[in-house]
């Protein structure tokens, strides 16, 4: 059993943030989730919580977004976080190989492409969750170890 685990989703989109959170509470009702619609309202939330900050396990954070984008919020998200141990994926309609080796040198854990239907988001949900990083994607991990 996974130990009930929190979870920032970052997203402009509508949609895609109720999709999202559709996708976490089927695979695990435990799951807490934080939802911010823009880069800003994430880092302000970050910003104004009372210490001790909440610590998050993953952050889902969409690479395109008005205002402030995935990129310039995950360069603030990493100052925050620092020595946390929260694991920051980025989602993106993009596959662009230039995009995913931005986000994976500013810090990004994976970088995936939205997947349209709801099984393929719950299956890639899970298996981010579970630690199987391996089978979603194989971008060498040499700067880990």
């Amino acid at each position: 059993m996974m130990k009930p685990q929190k979870i920032m989703i970052i997203d402009d989109d509508a949609d895609d943030r109720n999709f999202f959170q559709e996708a976490i509470n089927n695979i695990s009702p435990v799951i807490e989730t934080q939802v911010c619609d823009s880069g800003i309202q994430a880092l302000a939330l970050f910003q104004e919580e009372k210490s001790p900050q909440p610590e998050y396990d993953y952050i889902f954070l969409d690479f395109n977004m008005p205002l402030m984008n995935g990129r310039e919020c995950l360069i603030e998200l990493k100052k925050i976080l620092q020595h946390k141990l929260t694991n920051i994926i980025i989602l993106s309609t993009s596959d662009m190989k230039e995009d995913m080796e931005d986000a994976l040198r500013l810090g990004a854990k994976l970088f995936l492409t939205k997947p349209n239907t709801f099984q393929e988001l719950c299956s890639m949900l899970r298996g981010v969750l579970e630690g199987q990083w391996q089978k979603l994607f194989s971008v060498p991990s040499n700067h880990d170890h």
